[in-house]
């Protein structure tokens, strides 16, 4: 039989779209009236995240998901049958459309729940062991229990290897002690459970060849001291803090994957590529927000007698958003037809998605600020936190300079 021809994603297609709807109305009932609350007053955001999770039955399939891997792996079956192009394309939606809509109005949210269900949760599963998983897996899962990913250090950014300090040693009885420290964590100061990322301490090993480990911490454990939360310049409905480490005692057991070769750096680098893959929906509903905001503040916003969107810079800036928006969303479809047709981006194409993501929310929510003028430099307006929540999709998961670096590396080696 002839091969049948792929069909290009172009829209959301009905179901998707009433999925659409109802996240969206939930934002708007659940997350819009405590905005400033999370982003300015300190509320920790993990109830409402909760409740959004309850609400669209999140916690009953992560649940389910998670009793068939088990179940799998008892048997001795290793994986699991791979979803068919359907299946999996719609997964992937599935996954986008939250993302976007949170974006919409408190990105944050989106960095709190990710890394706590994705990346610490997604580490468990992915590189623990079966006793690990049991133990520690399904609470990240479901938010029950809330989960950090610790791998940066006050002086370990876009280095994070070649600079990282934290070292673990072993204590000659099969188990090892922690010391150093971590910055910049995401969920860090109310974090239950902690992937922490270190170096092992070996005499006659120098610090450049010093092999990555990874151990699985529980928060009260003795010399675990974890901060309060950062003021920051944005997303602060994604609480940061530092991690200190003096003398934390892990267990064998605690060693992810129990086993010093179990998660290194391949296994932090996918992780890098996994947020990298997010970002794109992460800006595509920070940009169709501004967007929004800009068009009807354009028609509203009389100067000279008329709208200032009959203003043609006016009009030039617009146009320009809608170019953006176009393309992000253009990027989210394309991800989710590679889902379906069971590929990978290559690093240069991931980090390049990447980089015009983060500078284009850049881009558009700085003009957006600007068509408001005075107005859109206050809070009220909104526009201003998108613009500061922006910023970050231009540092984390690797900085613009290191997505260059990235795509370079990965073109010239082909």
């Amino acid at each position: 039989m002839p091969e049948q021809p792929e069909v290009a994603v172009i829209e959301w297609n009905e179901q998707q779209q009433m999925i659409q709807k109802m996240v969206r109305d939930f934002v708007e009932k659940e997350v819009v009236p405590h905005l400033d609350d999370i982003e300015y007053n300190g509320v920790p955001p993990y109830d409402i995240l909760r409740k959004m999770i309850r609400t669209f039955g999140m916690d009953v399939l992560a649940t389910q998901q998670f009793n068939k891997q088990i179940a799998r792996e008892k048997s001795g079956e290793v994986t699991g049958k791979a979803p068919n192009p359907e299946a999996a394309a719609e997964q992937a939606a599935m996954r986008m459309i939250p993302i976007i809509e949170l974006c919409r109005h408190a990105q944050g949210l989106v960095t709190a729940m990710g890394v706590s269900m994705g990346l610490a949760g997604g580490a468990i599963m992915s590189k623990g062991s079966l006793a690990q998983k049991e133990r520690w897996a399904l609470p990240l899962l479901t938010l029950e229990k809330v989960g950090a990913w610790a791998i940066s250090e006050p002086n370990a950014g876009s280095d994070a290897f070649g600079q990282m300090k934290t070292l673990a040693r072993r204590d000659g009885q099969g188990g090892y002690l922690i010391n150093g420290s971590k910055t910049w964590i995401t969920n860090g100061p109310y974090a239950d459970t902690i992937i922490l990322i270190c170096k092992l301490d070996e005499d006659g090993v120098a610090p450049a060849q010093r092999k990555i480990v990874s151990f699985i911490l529980d928060a009260g454990m003795p010399g675990l001291t974890q901060s309060k939360p950062f003021k920051k310049m944005g997303i602060g409905s994604s609480p940061t803090g530092e991690l200190f480490l003096s003398d934390v005692h892990a267990g064998p057991e605690r060693l992810l994957g129990e086993s010093e070769d179990g998660y290194g750096r391949a296994g932090a680098k996918g992780t890098f590529m996994q947020e990298r893959a997010g970002v794109a929906a992460m800006a595509l509903g920070m940009v169709e927000r501004a967007q929004e905001l800009s068009v009807q503040y354009a028609r509203d916003r009389v100067q000279f007698g008329r709208a200032i969107g009959d203003n043609q810079l006016i009009q030039l800036k617009l146009a320009k958003m809608e170019v953006a928006r176009m393309n992000l969303q253009n990027m989210v479809f394309r991800y989710i037809e590679l889902v379906a047709a069971g590929k990978q981006m290559t690093l240069a194409e991931a980090s390049a998605m990447k980089l015009y993501a983060a500078q284009t929310a850049m881009d558009v929510t700085t003009e957006a600020v600007q068509i408001h003028g005075g107005y859109g430099y206050m809070r009220e307006s909104r526009v201003e936190q998108l613009m500061r929540d922006a910023k970050i999709l231009q540092i984390y998961a690797g900085t613009d300079e290191m997505q260059v670096v990235a795509i370079a590396r990965d073109l010239l080696a082909r």
